[in-house]
């Protein structure tokens, strides 16, 4: 997301496809905004991507525990997004070169 709202041309093709998130990742991308842009910014942008946020299981939140226990670097809120993807059955978009060899990752940067 944080690429889509800087413009990121190699992103922009998925803004045509089903998006969704959870909400902490969309916490990361309000901080990153906020960081770079002010609050009324991340706020505009929290309420764009807010319709796209889905409800995490607690056995989605164990799972993805399991994998940031074992891959420390990893964000706990990208361990859930990549595991909330996952039994979605669904692709993670990223560019965070942790997921670079996972299944089901779309890897962009």
């Amino acid at each position: 997301m944080i690429e889509i709202v800087k413009g990121n041309d190699r992103f922009r093709r998925y803004l045509a496809a089903e998006l969704f998130t959870t909400l902490w990742n969309l916490v990361e991308l309000y901080l990153a905004i906020l960081r770079e842009r002010g609050d009324e910014e991340a706020q505009r942008q929290f309420a764009r991507f807010r319709p796209l946020i889905v409800d995490v299981q607690d056995d989605w939140i164990f799972e993805a525990m399991a994998l940031k226990l074992s891959r420390s670097s990893l964000s706990y809120a990208d361990a859930i997004g990549y595991t909330a993807a996952r039994r979605l059955g669904a692709r993670f978009l990223t560019g965070d070169e942790e997921f670079r060899r996972l299944p089901d990752v779309e890897f962009r940067t």
